[in-house]
């Protein structure tokens, strides 16, 4: 009642590949992070194409007066960043996709700090939670939304009205590291595959040339 006609009055739509969301059973909607508003467009592009998208989203957010109780209603899980608690998220990931759910994860786990707003390095929550869960993973670029409301700002930009690209991608093969244990580097080259597979269907989105590695704040 709020998400779709917010979207279709802010942005017009370009959507493709809606048909590689499975309908039915647990699934990853694995996708790049450019701006606040992005959440909310994905949602309606997903709940189009037949998913209810389960957000993982900030624990503060629960704490605020009116938007907590939407947050909560809408099934979003919270995380504790920085906490010892955060692993409690990926547990409740884990129990809504064996119950059928579609958890909308950005691997990045913020937006971009990329200069020219390319995937950074991804965290290895949602890998650790495919491989420990065998949900598929898939990969979802889009572009548009840092144009109605670039990163940092508080002020959408309104006019003239933008378009939200949407490109999805088939499942990332995680085949090879069925069975190995968890450690570490299995947990990064997984997670590498993800965000690489994440950068293709975007670079093909924007008609231009990803970078050979992925932007990594932590060495910049």
């Amino acid at each position: 009642m709020i998400v779709k006609p917010l979207s279709r009055l802010l942005v017009k739509h370009d959507w493709r590949g809606g048909e590689r969301i499975p309908r039915t059973g647990g699934v990853i909607i694995a996708a790049n992070h450019l701006s606040w508003t992005d959440p909310v467009l994905l949602s309606h592009f997903l709940y189009n194409h037949g998913r209810w998208p389960i957000i993982l989203a900030k624990g503060g957010l629960f704490r605020v007066p009116l938007l907590g109780h939407a947050v909560r209603s809408l099934r979003a899980i919270p995380v504790a960043r920085g906490s010892s608690e955060a692993i409690n998220s990926l547990k409740e990931s884990e129990e809504r996709l064996s119950d059928g759910g579609a958890i909308l994860f950005y691997p990045e786990g913020t937006c971009t700090r990329d200069p020219e707003l390319w995937p950074m390095v991804g965290k290895t929550g949602a890998a650790r939670l495919a491989l420990e869960s065998g949900a598929p993973v898939i990969p979802v670029a889009h572009w548009g939304a840092h144009e109605l409301l670039p990163y940092g700002e508080k002020k959408p930009r309104l006019f003239p009205r933008k378009t939200f690209h949407v490109q999805v991608g088939p499942p990332v093969d995680l085949s090879k590291y069925q069975g190995r244990p968890p450690h570490a580097d299995v947990l990064r080259e997984a997670t590498a595959d993800i965000t690489a597979a994440i950068t293709a269907q975007l670079a093909e989105l924007r008609g231009e040339k990803a970078p050979d590695t992925p932007y990594d704040p932590a060495r910049r």
